[in-house]
Order: C-alpha cells, then sequence, then structure tokens
C-alpha cells in the first residue's frame, strides 16, 4: 500500500498523500516535508494504517500558522521569508547576549555541571573573560596630583551622568604631555582609587596585516568596556596609551588604510556612543553603556583635526609643578630614607627633567651592589647555572638592597645627564646617513 502511494504520488504529482492517519493528534512541530517528495507530509510517529488524503499541502500551511512555527518547515535548515535560518531568527529575538550562561552552577541542574573540576563547565571561559585591569601590583603610598585627579574624574563622572546633564560632554579625554611625565601611571592610581577596571589598548594594537582589523578591535573593547558596567555593576572605561603614535602623522610617514578606519572609528564613537557594532545586524533593543574614552600621547598636533575638535574631544595638557615632582618623588623613595629637603635638593640640582629621570637615578644606584652579588655566586660564568639550572631547594645567595644615599643619588643623575648630552651631541645618525644629504 505505502510502495503503491510513493508510486502514485511520483506519476501523479496532483494526489496528495498523508501517511499518517487523521484520527490520531499529533502537534504541529512534529509534521515535516520529506526532502525527495515536496508534496507528501511525513510524520515521525508511525502507523499502521495509513489513509490518502487530498489537499494535504493546504492543511499543511494552515498547520504552519496555526501552530505558530517561525517558519512553513519545521526543520532547523528552514528559513523564513527574510532569509534567514531558524537558529539565527532566535538569536536575534534574544534580549540576552551574555554567553556566560549555559552549564554554570545554579543556571542548569548540578548533575550537569559537575564538582570535578569545579563548578563551571567551561573552566577557562573566567580567564578568557578577563579583559579588564585591576592595578593589585599598585601596592604602596603613592601621591596623586590633585590637577590631574581632578580633571579624570570629572570626566568620566561626566560621562556617567550624561543621560541627566542637557549639555554637550566629549565622549574622549585627551591627556598629552612631555615623554616620561607620569600620565599613564597617574591615570592607573586615579583607576585604582575610584575602582575603575579599564580596557586598555596600547597604540601597538592599532595596526595589522588585515585592513579594518584594528578599528574592529576597538569597537570590541569598547563593548567589553561596557559589558563590565552592565553585568559587574563597576565602573570602566576605554584606555589607549600613546595613541599619536599610533595614528599620529610624523613627517613623511605613510597613512594607510588602518590608520584612517581606527580615526574614523574614534570619531563615529564620540558621535554615537550607545550605538556601537562589531559586525551583525543593528537590532533596535541594542544599546551599548556609555563608557568613556581616555588616550593618553605626547602631541596631539600629528592627529587628524576633526578628532581632536572640542565636541569629540577633551584636551588635558599634564606638565607637572615643582611642588607634584616633588611630593611624587618623595613617595618614591620613602623606603629609602629620604627626607623631603633631601628630594628638594635632587629636584633643584637637575631640574627640567621628566619623572622617570628620578626614577632612573634609584635603580642606577643598585649596579654595584648588583655587580657584587654576581660576583658572590660565582661569576658570570654561572650566571646561567644559577638562575636558570639550580636545584628546586638551592637557594641563591641573599641579595641586600643598597640604601641609596644624597651623594649617591646626585652622582647617578650626573652619570645620566652626561649620557643625554652625548646622545644630543653626538647625532651618529646623520654621520651615518651624511651620504643621503647630498
Amino acid at each position: 500500500m505505502a510502495t503503491t502511494s510513493l508510486a502514485a504520488a511520483s506519476h501523479h504529482h496532483r494526489h496528495h498523500i498523508l501517511l499518517p492517519s487523521r484520527s490520531s493528534p499529533r502537534a504541529p512541530n512534529r509534521v515535516r516535508l520529506c526532502p525527495a517528495f515536496p508534496s507528501i507530509l511525513c510524520s515521525s510517529t508511525s502507523s499502521a494504517s495509513p489513509q490518502p488524503t487530498a489537499g494535504g499541502e493546504e492543511e499543511a500551511e494552515d498547520e504552519a500558522e496555526s501552530g505558530g512555527r517561525l517558519s512553513k518547515q519545521s526543520s532547523w535548515e528552514a528559513t523564513d521569508g527574510q532569509g534567514d535560518d531558524y537558529l539565527y531568527r532566535l538569536g536575534k529575538e534574544a534580549e540576552n547576549m551574555n554567553i556566560a550562561v549555559g552549564a554554570r552552577s545554579g543556571v542548569i541542574d548540578d548533575l550537569f555541571v559537575g564538582k570535578f573540576l569545579g563548578r563551571d563547565s567551561d573552566i577557562v571561559f573566567d580567564y578568557r573573560q578577563k579583559a579588564t585591569r585591576k592595578f593589585e601590583y599598585l601596592q604602596g603610598d603613592y601621591y596623586i596630583a590633585p590637577a590631574f585627579l581632578d580633571k579624570v574624574a570629572i570626566h568620566i563622572v561626566k560621562n556617567y551622568l550624561a543621560n541627566n546633564l542637557n549639555i554637550k560632554i566629549p565622549l574622549i579625554l585627551g591627556v598629552w604631555g612631555g615623554k616620561g611625565q607620569g600620565k599613564t601611571f597617574q591615570t592607573e592610581l586615579i583607576f585604582k582609587a575610584m575602582g575603575v577596571e579599564p580596557v586598555i589598548m596600547s597604540a601597538g594594537e592599532l595596526e595589522s596585516e588585515k585592513a579594518g582589523e584594528p578599528g574592529r578591535l576597538i569597537r570590541d573593547r569598547y563593548r567589553t568596556a561596557s559589558q563590565v558596567v552592565q553585568n559587574q555593576g563597576k565602573m570602566s572605561c576605554l584606555m589607549i596609551n600613546d595613541l599619536d603614535a599610533g595614528v599620529g602623522r610624523f613627517g613623511n610617514t605613510q597613512m594607510t588604510v588602518n590608520n584612517q578606519i581606527v580615526v574614523g572609528t574614534l570619531m563615529n564613537l564620540a558621535d554615537n556612543p550607545t550605538r556601537v557594532s562589531i559586525g551583525q545586524k543593528w537590532r533596535e533593543s541594542d544599546i551599548t553603556h556609555r563608557v568613556p574614552i581616555i588616550a593618553t600621547g605626547n602631541d596631539f598636533s600629528t592627529l587628524y583635526a576633526p578628532l581632536i575638535r572640542d565636541g569629540r574631544m577633551e584636551k588635558f595638557y599634564w606638565q607637572p609643578t615643582r611642588e607634584d615632582i616633588i611630593n611624587i618623588v618623595h613617595r618614591m623613595y620613602t623606603k629609602d630614607g629620604l627626607s623631603s629637603e633631601e628630594v628638594s635638593t635632587i629636584v633643584d640640582t637637575f631640574p627640567n627633567q621628566a619623572l622617570d629621570f628620578y626614577g632612573a637615578l634609584r635603580s642606577r644606584t643598585y649596579d654595584q651592589a648588583i655587580l657584587k652579588w654576581v660576583n658572590d655566586i660565582g661569576g658570570y660564568e654561572q650566571l646561567g647555572e644559577k638562575l636558570l639550572k639550580r636545584k628546586n631547594r638551592e637557594k641563591l645567595p641573599t641579595f641586600i638592597p643598597p640604601k641609596p644615599t644624597l651623594d649617591a643619588l646626585i652622582e647617578s643623575g650626573d652619570s645620566l645627564v652626561a649620557e643625554q648630552e652625548l646622545i644630543m651631541n653626538s647625532k651618529l645618525s646623520k654621520e651615518y646617513m651624511k651620504n643621503l644629504e647630498d
């Protein structure tokens, strides 16, 4: 009977045959179209007495509409009227974009989560999601310049209150100034003091061998910072270090496609901070939380002028005062026992130096102590054996750090200044390239 019916259906397309009996109830989602015979409807439940029925295609359409299915076909490969498949339609209609759900404790039954490797089935998921910084390594009593603190804190607060303030608020804060003035370090101290977990980028990530990749990375990092606010309830922001080194124009440097895309992406974020796409289709409910962007650099005059206009970027020139330098350096030398007067003497002895210069002074005073320690472990020939190939229980000789004195620091400072002047006066690059100047 079944063979005859199939043969008849193949020769006469006008005859539509339903194999299951109409008297047996069935759910609409248990009916599917046979791929070999589009006009034959097959049921997943077997029936011993199939009954031919005419008009099966029209009834299947009515059942598809009355059953509330997304399409007339119930298979996963079916597409809707717009050409989107069923899984895509489900994901598009879902409000929850958080992928950190699934086999997690408290979300599904503990029987499926297990307790052998941990409460979560994906034991490395938490590590992959750590895109923010918490600055646990910043231990100690550091000095934060009041002017710097006020500028960064105001910018963060204004952006989080953007919906309540009837003013135009720039999304980007550009902190620029001389090299080694502590722009990044001061910003990180403020983040730690305020409890901000930023997403940090560097200038090296603003170029790629693939066109468009840096722009997509910026949008992805921005959305990550927004998800920190939404999912963790913590303040966050996007910080880009040395922005001018990545997209600035210096002399005859070549502008690449990625440079243009990065600049355009930052301008678009400044104009539309709550609508950020990383490639998916737009959804009305896909609203990104506004998070501020903080960029550091040395010379913002090398950046594209429309990017740094007042409506998009607020500029802050950081030049620490003498009082700021003394306070910062004094906190740096607190463990060494130097008084505020001695630190003032060092600052006055070496004026017009960046903050990292005074940190290099302290590092230079360790040189002689390190040389003595190398001799104690057997000399240079034994370094690899002692440092890397020693036995587990074998301990290295104790290193006794020296106590920097005012005279030792000034002596180290004179050596550093002499090296600076030698580089500026020699200019060996001109000697090497003198044939190119002809």
